[in-house]
C-alpha cells in the first residue's frame, strides 16, 4: 500500500467516538474514496457522520451503519449491504471493544460480562474479517490491510482483568495465526497488522505503570497507521511492552510476579479502574 489511503475503502468499527473516530478522521484526511462506519449508538454515529461530511468537503464518500458487533446476524446483515452499496473494503480496522475490569473473575456475570466481552473483543474480530477477506484476496493486484486492536493485557496476565485479558488473548492467537496463514497461501496483498498496546488515557481510572505507561489515544492511532500502511505484523505499544514480554518468557513464574507486582506495579494497575 502508498503511504496513504487516499483512493481506498475504509471501514471502522466502534467508529462512533474515541479512537474509531480518530481514525476515520485520518482516513478523511488522507483523502480516502470512501469511508465506512459501524457503531451500535446511532445518535453518536450520525453526528460523527455530520462533522466527518464538513471536513470531508465531498473528497470522501461516507457511509455509516448501526451495527452491534456483538451480534452475529447483525454483522452479517451489515457486511451484505457494505457489498452491495459500496463495494469491498481494502482496509478493515477492527477498533471496537469493550472493557470489564476491577472485578475478580467470580464477580463477573456470565451473560452481562463474560459473554459480552468475549463475543465484542475476540469472536467480532473474526466474524467481520470473514465477511470480507474473501473479497480482498479476489483481488491481489489491490493491497488490502487489516487492523485487530488488541491489547498489551493479551500478552501479560494481570488480576481483575482476566476476562479481558483472556479475550483479548485469543484475538492475538487468531489474528497472528491469520497472518501466517496468508502468507503461506501467497496472498501477500493482504497484510494484517495485530495492536497491542498497554493502558490508553480514556478516562476510566486505570493506573500505568513503569512497564505500561499511560498512552494518549493520539499517539496509539498515529503509530498504528504507519504499521497498517506498512504492513508491519505486529505493533506492541509502548517498546516495554515488549521488554514485559521477554521477562515473562525467561523468568521464573514467581520471579516475575515479585518484579511485575512489586518493583513495576503491573499487577496493581487496576485497582482504581472505573469504566466508561
Amino acid at each position: 500500500m502508498s503511504r496513504t489511503v487516499a483512493g481506498a475503502t475504509v471501514l471502522v468499527t466502534g467508529a462512533a467516538m474515541g479512537m474509531g473516530r480518530l481514525y476515520a478522521e485520518r482516513a478523511v484526511f488522507e483523502g480516502a474514496r470512501v469511508l465506512v462506519l459501524w457503531d451500535r449508538d446511532g445518535a453518536r454515529l450520525a453526528s460523527t457522520v455530520a462533522e466527518l461530511g464538513s471536513q470531508s468537503r465531498g473528497r470522501t464518500r461516507i457511509h455509516s451503519y448501526v451495527v452491534d458487533v456483538a451480534d452475529l446476524g447483525s454483522i452479517a446483515q451489515a457486511a451484505q449491504k457494505v457489498r452491495t452499496e459500496v463495494g469491498n473494503p481494502d482496509v478493515l480496522i477492527n477498533n471496537a471493544g469493550i472493557v470489564r475490569g476491577n472485578s475478580f473473575f467470580w464477580e463477573h456475570d456470565n451473560g452481562e460480562d463474560t459473554r459480552a466481552t468475549v463475543q465484542v473483543n475476540t469472536l467480532a474480530p473474526m466474524y467481520i474479517t470473514r465477511e470480507f477477506l474473501p473479497g480482498m484476496i479476489a483481488r491481489p493486484y489491490r493491497a488490502a490491510r487489516i487492523v485487530n486492536v488488541a491489547s498489551a493485557a493479551g500478552m501479560i496476565a494481570k488480576p481483575r482483568m482476566s476476562v479481558y485479558a483472556a479475550s483479548k488473548a485469543g484475538l492475538i492467537g487468531w489474528s497472528d495465526s491469520l497472518r501466517l496463514e496468508l502468507e503461506q497461501q501467497d496472498h501477500g496483498n493482504v497484510k494484517v497488522t495485530t495492536v497491542c498496546p498497554s493502558y490508553i488515557s480514556t478516562g476510566d481510572g486505570a493506573r500505568g505503570s513503569l512497564l505500561a505507561p499511560i498512552l494518549t489515544p493520539e499517539h496509539v492511532v498515529e503509530r498504528v497507521w504507519r504499521a497498517m500502511l506498512a504492513g508491519k505484523p505486529m505493533l506492541l505499544l509502548p517498546w516495554s511492552v515488549g521488554l514485559s514480554k521477554v521477562l515473562r518468557g525467561v523468568l521464573p513464574l514467581r520471579a516475575w510476579d515479585a518484579i511485575a507486582g512489586r518493583v513495576f506495579g503491573v499487577y496493581s494497575s487496576m485497582d482504581r479502574f472505573t469504566g466508561r
